[in-house]
Formats: structure tokens, C-alpha cells, sequence
């Protein structure tokens, strides 16, 4: 096999991918799940690049994750009264989303999946605004360029090429944002995701990947649609750093999130950080998740509850006092009280939007199908016996 020195000779000059691009050999832990600070002698090689963050930091990161907690059980309650057609739970992954909030300034752009309402809401978007397509409204309820936040995407990681779009956009502009891309370990298999890590690596764009690694790409599991050693590695291939977190360990998210964020806005390029986690509940309500995996295993990531978690660490520091917690139990239940009294609304769809938002100038087509609906709705609400 040639060797191609003219390759070789532009890496090794360019600068960017100097240094171990591996990601820890054990995912980076701060805070145990038993609730206590990890022990010094494990954190050996992490205790130099991730650092425990400020008692402040970890309560207003608490209280986001008590509010994305409730959210949770408020919608699935929504879902069974028939007020939303579908909803795809975060409950037990939330610590992910919470942490991609509060690593990002206002500026910053976040590419949310469908299964992160928890994220969008910690963006500052309106509640009911942030729930309009889940209770199959047929528009997407808030403004993306308000809240600097695309909105959800259901296709597998299609809005992490959008990510990448956005940051080379600010790259171009001379502007210091980042983008932060969540997805899920299925998405990490499709080819949106090669591509665009591809193209955040080969541009040098100010870019973070964050895969939530819930074990499920719906019903299949990770040992079935991957055989690196972990997804975390697949960041090698692409010349960027990546990293493993316990997903499940705020502080720890915030810490190695926070790091990737600083490093893309100060010019050192992507990076993909792979978190592992776990989806408690079922994929949305139209899943059964008994159907493939088994209540032994779910019960045995019940101990590694990123709420209960750090509300231990808190309360055994002596940091997070009655009021504290009764504030941030009120504060997410005056959002539940939102979402309640919001959704138990009806909308009142106009048939005619079906064709009026399709082109600025509608198709002779689109008026002729627009004069058919209006005829077949007419003659439906006509009188028993009366002809429209």
C-alpha cells in the first residue's frame, strides 16, 4: 500500500487534532450514585480536566431537574386523558437535557430530538408552546430564532447536520456560538450522523455532540446496532475528541459539557460526548416496553436516579435546606398547573390551512383540492335532506 506523503505532511501540521482524542476508560463520575462525592483515587485521570462545580451551580441544576421530573409525570398523566396523542418520556435521563441547557449562553443554538421537551423548556420557551405538536397541533408552537432553539426533530439525527449548518454559519460570521446537538444512541447509526461529524470535523466548527445513550433505539438494543467500544470512540475516526460521562451524574455532565462548550467557543473545534444513561419508561405511550426488555433490568437502574442522586449529595453537604426544596417543588408544579389548565383547551383547526401555507402563491392544483374539501365539508354539515 502508498503511502500519500502530501496527506500525511497537511495532517500532521494542522493543528487540530494534536493530543489523545480517546475518550476515559470508565465514564467520568463526580458523584456516585449512593449520592457521595467519587472518590479522589478514581478520578485519577479526570480530576485535572473535570472539576466538582459550585454548590450554587449544582442547586439551580437540582431545581431544573426536580421541574423536568414533574414535566414528566404531568404529561404522562396528559397522554392518558387523552389531552396530548403522544408523548416520549425523559424520565430518569433527564440530567442530560438540564445540563445541555446550562452549559449554553442565550446565544448559543440547542438541536433538540423529540424526546427532549425538558430541554426546551429550560430554554425559556412557553410551556404550552413547547407542547403544541405533542397533543398533535399542527404546527410547531414557538419560534425557533426566539429562543435560539430548533424545533424538535423526530427524524433520526437529521438536526445534528442542521447543528453543524449553524455553527459554520457563526464560524463564517466571526461570531463565537456554539451548537449543541442531542440525539440518542440510534441515531449514531444513521448516516445523517457520519455526516455530520464529517463535516463539523473536516470544517473545524464550534459544534458538540451529545449522545444520549439510553441503551434503546426503541426496542433494539445497543449490543445489537454497534460493536465499537463505545460511541464514544466513534469520534476518533472523525478527528475530534470523544468523551464518556455518567448520564446520570449532573455534576459530571455539567463538567465535561461545560469543558467541550468552552473548548468549541474558544476555537478548538466538535467534539461528541456520549452519556450513558437509561429510559425508564417506555419509548412514548404507544410502546410496550415489556415486549423487549426486563423489569430486573429497568429495577436496576432505579438506584442511579440523577434527581435522587444529587438531592442526597445536597442534603448530606447540608446545602439544600426545606426551603430550598419546597421552592423548587412549587415552582415545577406552577408549570404542571400550566400545562394542565393549557391543554385541557380544544383547538379548532382550520381545514383551509391545509392548503394555504403550502406556497406563497397557491398551485391551481391546491385550489381545485381546496374547493373539494370545502364541497365535501359542506355537504357533510348540511341538514339531513338538504342538498349544499
Amino acid at each position: 500500500m502508498t503511502n500519500h506523503p502530501e496527506f500525511i505532511e497537511n495532517t500532521a501540521n494542522d493543528g487540530r487534532a494534536e493530543g489523545n482524542l480517546l475518550p476515559s476508560v470508565q465514564p467520568v463520575q463526580l458523584i456516585a450514585p449512593e449520592g457521595t462525592k467519587h472518590p479522589e483515587s478514581a478520578t485519577a485521570g479526570w480530576k485535572e480536566r473535570y472539576a466538582l462545580p459550585s454548590v450554587d451551580t449544582l442547586l439551580e441544576g437540582y431545581g431544573r431537574l426536580v421541574m423536568g421530573r414533574r414535566i414528566n409525570d404531568q404529561a404522562n398523566a396528559l397522554v392518558r386523558q387523552g389531552r396530548m396523542a403522544v408523548y416520549p418520556s425523559s424520565f430518569g435521563q433527564e440530567a442530560c437535557q438540564v445540563a445541555a441547557d446550562m452549559c449554553l449562553d442565550q446565544d448559543d443554538w440547542l438541536f433538540p430530538t423529540y424526546r427532549d421537551t425538558v430541554a426546551i423548556l429550560g430554554r425559556g420557551v412557553d410551556p404550552l408552546e413547547a407542547f403544541e405538536s405533542l397533543r398533535g397541533d399542527w404546527h410547531s408552537g414557538f419560534d425557533p430564532k426566539e429562543y435560539k432553539t430548533a424545533l424538535p426533530a423526530t427524524p433520526l439525527a437529521t438536526q445534528l447536520l442542521h447543528a453543524v449548518g449553524v455553527a459554520h454559519a457563526a464560524k463564517l460570521r466571526g461570531e463565537d456560538t456554539v451548537a449543541l446537538a442531542l440525539c440518542g444512541d440510534g441515531a449514531s447509526s444513521e448516516g445523517d450522523f457520519h455526516e455530520a461529524l464529517n463535516f463539523a470535523a473536516v470544517f473545524h466548527v464550534p459544534v458538540v455532540f451529545l449522545i444520549q445513550n439510553n441503551q434503546y433505539a426503541i426496542s433494539v438494543p445497543l449490543r445489537q446496532q454497534n460493536v465499537a467500544q463505545s460511541l464514544a470512540h466513534k469520534a476518533i475516526g472523525y478527528g475530534m475528541p470523544g468523551e464518556r460521562v455518567d448520564g446520570n451524574d449532573l455534576a459530571a455532565l455539567l463538567s465535561v459539557v461545560g469543558a467541550a462548550v468552552k473548548r468549541a467557543r474558544d476555537g478548538g473545534g466538535p467534539a461528541l460526548i456520549e452519556a450513558h444513561t437509561y429510559r425508564m419508561e417506555s419509548h412514548t405511550n404507544a410502546d410496550d416496553a415489556t415486549r423487549y426488555r426486563s423489569a430486573e433490568e429497568v429495577a436496576s437502574w432505579a438506584p442511579k436516579d440523577p434527581l435522587l442522586r444529587l438531592q442526597k449529595y445536597l442534603h448530606d453537604a447540608g446545602e439544600l435546606s426545606a426551603d430550598d426544596a419546597e421552592r423548587f417543588a412549587s415552582d415545577a408544579e406552577a408549570v404542571a398547573k400550566i400545562l394542565r389548565d393549557g391543554l385541557k383547551t380544544e383547538t379548532s383547526p382550520d381545514p383551509a390551512d391545509l392548503f394555504r401555507y403550502v406556497y406563497s402563491e397557491p398551485t391551481p392544483q391546491l385550489h381545485e383540492q381546496s374547493r373539494m374539501l370545502a364541497d365535501e365539508l359542506a355537504s357533510a354539515l348540511a341538514p339531513e335532506g338538504v342538498s349544499s
